[in-house]
């Protein structure tokens, strides 16, 4: 990793390259030291950048700064204080300069928001579940949760006209001037003490439930250890290690060290000492997304959010009933059903959590999940907890739903598909040109012209989420009995298709073959 963190400091991007340019996707901007695509050079840019975006908004309360696990995490946030101090930008950091996990800031953010008017941000450094020699970088405006698409472009826009300039006009003082400006704040601490608002911990602690948790080398350690002090629960950590090659992961399914707690491959050490414990949990090195673990191994997060919806719903007294509940439209139509069958309306979005932030910030969203394992949730009273995914209270929430009634989230997830039968679900990507890549951004309700699909009629055919008229940057099509999105990568030639039946898994592949042949014929043109 020594290779990796001078390459950090000793590589300088070249702003006239494209993909060495600041390129904020979905999770803010993420490369590589190597590759020039994440430098020193990108976050001294990209937060002078921020601190002017603070001007434009009018913020002027402290900007919360925190970073994971990863090895150019911490040079990374070294660099960012440097340009914050340099702007007199108050900034509020970790005790002892430690490390910290995206919810904490999210929360830390909405408390701080919910009662004063110098309004305050964050900056996290991170590129979550993504191998050890990656970095990233994402911003949190006021309302606590992931920039919007316009914030994220300004923010580009203006860090790579600093690139072009070579840095020329970025403000700097040294490390040790900086390191000196900040102030301490002891994220932990307020977030673990105010839990019970979100989660019923009397209940878990009533129980007496046996929990393990594998923080898989990130920022929830610090979290679980604090939680198990402070509610005297019989948790064990099983793995306390912190090593920023991340040595002790398992590799995942394709052969790369990636700490995804929604993939079996990497959960594989705590999977094996599954059966010593009630319930147990993985969590990214961010703290951003939950893994959740019981008897039956690990669950689909599909699965999961399914649970948490129906239990939720019925278990949230003081909830209104006109609340929505949100899904991203590649999460399980089991979601839907469940949704469908407590009157409760359904906030369908496009891919991606930042459009469950209102929701969340307004009140109006109870819960926000994703297909890829993230989520969040209002208060027990029905005010916002977290704007960005927070993966130690769905954890915690898994706790719950056992300690309440009894059942595991597994069986709880059986019981469900007794009420509404069993979906089988995929994702696939297949290869594709730049002219069908094109070709997506032109699709409209009227380009699929077929009646059927997989021997069922269709029943509607998507461009935009039902929720909120989005665009999903691709397309939908939905029958009685399943459904399958395509959309293309932002990264990679291909297009990635997600599909899922509820007639049985060999339907399932049937609806892939009829979605591919689909595909090839509408993005012709």
């Amino acid at each position: 990793m020594d290779a990796i963190v001078k390459a950090f400091f000793d590589e300088k991007p070249n702003a006239n390259v494209a993909k060495e340019r600041v390129a904020f996707g979905t999770s803010g901007h993420r490369g590589r030291a190597t590759e020039r695509t994440f430098n020193a050079f990108h976050i001294y840019a990209i937060t002078q950048a921020v601190v002017d975006y603070r001007v434009e908004a009018g913020y002027q309360g402290p900007l919360f700064l925190g970073f994971d696990t990863h090895a150019l995490s911490k040079p990374a946030w070294e660099c960012a204080l440097q340009v914050l101090a340099a702007n007199q930008v108050p900034v509020l950091v970790e005790k002892d300069h430690g490390y910290t996990a995206t919810p904490l800031v999210s929360h830390a953010i909405l408390q701080h928001n919910a009662s004063n008017q110098a309004l305050a941000d964050g900056l996290i450094i991170t590129p979550s579940h993504n191998p050890p020699e990656d970095g990233g970088i994402k911003y949190n405006p006021s309302h606590g949760g992931p920039a919007d698409t316009e914030a994220t472009s300004w923010i580009e826009l203006r860090a790579n006209a600093y690139l072009l300039r070579e840095l020329g006009d970025v403000s700097l003082v040294s490390v040790e001037e900086a390191l000196a400006h900040a102030q301490e704040y002891d994220f932990t601490a307020q977030y673990v003490a105010q839990l019970g608002d979100v989660v019923d911990m009397a209940a878990i602690q009533n129980a007496n439930l046996t929990l393990g948790v594998d923080p898989m080398g990130g920022t929830a350690l610090p979290v679980w250890q604090a939680v198990a002090a402070h509610y005297h629960l019989s948790l064990e950590v099983v793995n306390t290690t912190v090593d920023p090659e991340f040595a002790f992961m398992p590799p995942d399914h394709d052969g790369k060290i990636r700490m995804d707690c929604s993939s079996s491959a990497a959960m594989a050490n705590l999977l094996n000492i599954k059966d010593r414990f009630d319930v147990a949990f993985g969590n990214d090195p961010d703290a951003d997304r939950h893994g959740i673990v019981d008897t039956n191994g690990l669950m689909n997060p599909n699965h999961f959010l399914a649970v948490c919806i129906d239990y939720l719903i019925t278990h949230r007294p003081e909830w209104a009933a006109s609340l929505k509940i949100g899904k991203t439209l590649v999460s399980s139509s089991m979601i839907d059903r469940v949704v469908a069958s407590h009157q409760r309306e359904l906030y369908e979005v496009p891919v991606g959590f930042k459009w469950f932030v209102d929701g969340l910030h307004q009140g109006w969203l109870a819960f926000g999940g994703e297909e890829s394992a993230g989520a969040s949730l209002l208060t027990r009273d029905g005010k916002a907890w977290s704007t960005d995914k927070d993966g130690i209270a769905l954890c915690l929430l898994a706790a719950e739903i056992l300690a309440v009634t009894g059942k595991t989230p597994s069986e709880y997830y059986r019981e469900l598909t007794q009420r509404f039968g069993e979906p089988f679900y995929k994702r696939v990507d297949t290869a594709c040109t730049a002219e069908e890549k094109a070709a997506f951004k032109k699709l409209d309700s009227e380009s699929v012209t077929a009646q059927a699909l997989a021997g069922d009629a269709i029943t509607a055919v998507l461009v935009a989420a039902p929720g909120n008229g989005a665009s999903i940057g691709g397309i939908k099509v939905t029958t009685e009995n399943g459904w399958f999105a395509a959309r293309p990568s932002g990264t990679e030639s291909l297009y990635k298709v997600y599909a899922e039946s509820f007639k049985g898994p060999e339907h399932l592949e049937e609806l892939i073959e009829s979605a591919t042949a689909l595909l090839a014929e509408v993005l012709k043109g």
